[in-house]
């Protein structure tokens, strides 16, 4: 029977404790992936994500960080290092999404939204690069948005983060390269139980559906184990991007 995709191999996935970056770690961790379950506030569902990882005959660790100050982000990676010795993957999961109007944008909500979304993916990279270096291999994945592809007037702020984000991707590919592969999941309005349907997103995209976690996964994890593939934005929308 042929292993695993992820067997050996270490997985930090931050922001994880809940919705995408759960469904990130679980399934990397189902391919075999030891994973590091990065947090902020949300512990007690970061604890019940390594349980559920735990009682399948994984491995994971919840490790609480703010990954926007890089006093954190060192503590992070200082735990990676402790409990696994390696890092082979880095998915730079965490966010935040809420619309205000242009004119109303605050300092503290432009300041916020750009160090959530885009300085945490910076500050994280910048940790991980030397380690993956090292080892002659890397995979580093960016969540961005479609958000950094079409102009929301109502998410100036998140769409102008993805942007970011998406441009940090390419010219961490040509930086990071050879060893290091780094590219970028775009999703588009992922659903989860619940919560109640996007009707307008499912009549218009060719796929007349929205998004599961497990979607963006899939994603995550052929970005995980493709060997040709550095500097892409794949975007996982259902056809959005189409119309």
């Amino acid at each position: 029977m042929a292993g695993k995709q992820l067997d050996g191999q270490v997985a930090l996935v931050t922001g994880a404790a809940k919705r995408i970056g759960r469904s990130i770690a679980l399934r990397f961790a189902a391919e075999g992936a030891a994973v590091v379950i990065n947090y902020n506030s949300s512990k007690k569902e970061a604890d019940a994500v390594v349980r559920e990882i735990r009682s399948h005959g994984g491995k994971a660790v919840a490790v609480q960080a703010n990954v926007s100050r890089r006093a954190d982000v060192r503590k992070l990676f200082a735990a990676v290092k402790k409990n696994f010795g390696r890092l082979d993957i880095l998915v730079n999961n965490a966010g935040e999404f809420f619309p205000v109007k242009f004119e109303e944008i605050t300092d503290v909500q432009w300041d916020g939204i750009l160090d959530t979304n885009l300085k945490s993916q910076f500050l994280c990279a910048q940790a991980a690069a030397p380690v993956m270096k090292k080892q002659g291999r890397g995979r580093i994945i960016n969540l961005s948005s479609l958000g950094g592809l079409l102009p929301w007037p109502s998410y100036t702020h998140y769409c102008v983060s993805k942007a970011g984000s998406i441009m940090l991707t390419r010219c961490l590919a040509r930086a990071l390269g050879p060893e290091i592969l780094v590219n970028s999941i775009a999703p588009g309005t992922i659903q989860f139980p619940g919560e109640p349907p996007d009707e307008d997103f499912i009549q218009r995209v060719p796929l007349h559906r929205t998004g599961t976690g497990e979607d963006i996964a899939n994603a995550a994890l052929y970005l995980a184990t493709a060997e040709f593939v550095t500097g892409q934005i794949l975007a996982v929308d259902g056809g959005r991007l189409l119309v």
